[in-house]
């Protein structure tokens, strides 16, 4: 993505977004003491394959990890994400496997 807007962080509303041509991506998390749940991705698909869900995933992790936050990855997107990327294992709440 060229030019790309910024992902927001929608506190009240426990998600990412990024709004790209009138049409919202998102990704939802739930936190449980220390543990962001990043349970569901969605990315409208006139937008599909354009990075955005990585762009948002990126973003939440980004968040987690400047919270001091562990990360569950209950999403399957979340969860390629994260074995792509190796940067992030760190963040994988413990017996995930990564």
């Amino acid at each position: 993505m060229t030019d790309a807007p910024a992902v927001r962080h929608n506190a009240a509303a426990r998600c990412f977004e990024l709004e790209v041509d009138g049409s919202l991506a998102r990704a939802d998390y739930q936190i449980a003491g220390e543990v962001m749940r990043i349970y569901h991705t969605e990315v409208p698909p006139p937008l599909e394959g354009r990075g955005i869900a990585g762009a948002i995933v990126k973003a939440a992790l980004a968040h987690a990890r400047a919270e001091g936050l562990r990360v569950e990855p209950a999403c399957s997107y979340v969860r390629a994400y994260m074995k792509r990327h190796p940067e992030t294992h760190d963040l994988v709440v413990d017996g995930l496997g990564y």
